[in-house]
């Protein structure tokens, strides 16, 4: 194998080690251990592929700068396809200065399911709506949030599962 056909497979096999680690590292953390492994399964076969082409040729430095650069670009990968899948549940904490009333009606229409609560901070009495959603369903929601209150506060937290309400009843249907 050429020079340069060695250091393109070296690079692009260390962007996809590491974005496979990061993916195997999200179906952990959601509990799903079957595809991490299914994941795991390639991710450690492409990372001795790469790894092995270093090590042959370890006298060649540029092999090693090369996997390295690869590593980083995995990481950028990896952090994109994250953003790109967006598995999971989260919730999502909106606290608002009116009352909520509106806002809540809104989200409900949406389809969303909405828990509404009075708080308070520095500067008096707010609404707390709290929200569980899907991840892909982030960008939306945020959307219909920030139209009707641009002042609101939105937090949003991961959820690893859930268990009954309105979103149960959701994933159901």
């Amino acid at each position: 194998m050429s020079v340069f056909l060695t250091l393109v497979v070296i690079f692009f096999a260390k962007i996809a080690h590491v974005s496979l680690g990061t993916l195997r590292i999200i179906y952990l953390t959601r509990g799903k251990s079957v595809s991490a492994a299914a994941v795991g399964f390639f991710e450690v076969i492409i990372y001795l592929i790469a790894l092995n082409m270093v090590l042959t040729n370890i006298d060649q430095w540029y092999n090693i700068l090369v996997y390295g650069f690869g590593y980083a670009a995995g990481n950028i990968v990896g952090g994109w396809i994250e953003e790109k899948i967006a598995v999971g549940i989260v919730h999502a904490q909106i606290i608002i200065v009116q009352n909520g009333g509106t806002l809540e009606e809104l989200l409900r229409d949406q389809g969303y399911g909405v828990t509404s609560m009075p708080c308070y901070g520095k500067e008096g009495a707010h609404r707390s709506l709290q929200v569980l959603l899907k991840r892909k369903e982030m960008p939306e929601f945020n959307k219909i949030v920030k139209a009707h209150d641009p002042n609101a506060f939105i937090t949003v937290f991961d959820t690893r599962s859930n268990m009954g309400g309105y979103f149960a009843r959701m994933k159901a249907k």
